[in-house]
């Protein structure tokens, strides 16, 4: 087992080592925008499936059984990692997208007390595009 240090968590070194692996393996051609995007959805469905069929109780306590608490965090790791290479591809700083959007949201979505009396309860208000 290879043991991994804390620069290796960082996601800029995640990436390095996506991008190596990939590499090593010439599996650059095959890692077009494209299909890098269908295999991030299918990894989120692949997520979304674990909770299928799950109470919202059962839900919020999916992580205290070990079996699937490893698929959850297993389906996580793909998610990301699909993430993180499709950003790799296009050339974009995940990080800063996430920041740019939180910044949109909070003018979009004032606290309460800040917004206007046309946005309170808006059936939109909690998603985040």
């Amino acid at each position: 087992m290879t043991e991994h240090h804390g620069s290796d968590r960082d996601l800029d070194a995640l990436r390095r080592r996506l991008a190596d692996f990939a590499a090593a393996r010439d599996w650059q051609p095959f890692h077009t925008p494209k299909n890098l995007a269908a295999a991030l959805s299918v990894e989120a469905s692949e997520l979304l499936e674990i909770f299928q069929w799950l109470t919202p109780e059962e839900s919020a306590r999916v992580m205290a059984d070990a079996g699937t608490a490893d698929r959850v965090k297993d389906e996580v790791a793909d998610v990301l990692a699909y993430l993180l290479q499709f950003c790799d591809v296009l050339g974009l700083d995940v990080l800063a997208a996430l920041s740019d959007k939180i910044e949109r949201n909070e003018r979009r979505f004032p606290v309460a007390g800040e917004r206007s009396n046309d946005r309170q309860g808006s059936p939109d208000r909690h998603s985040p595009e």
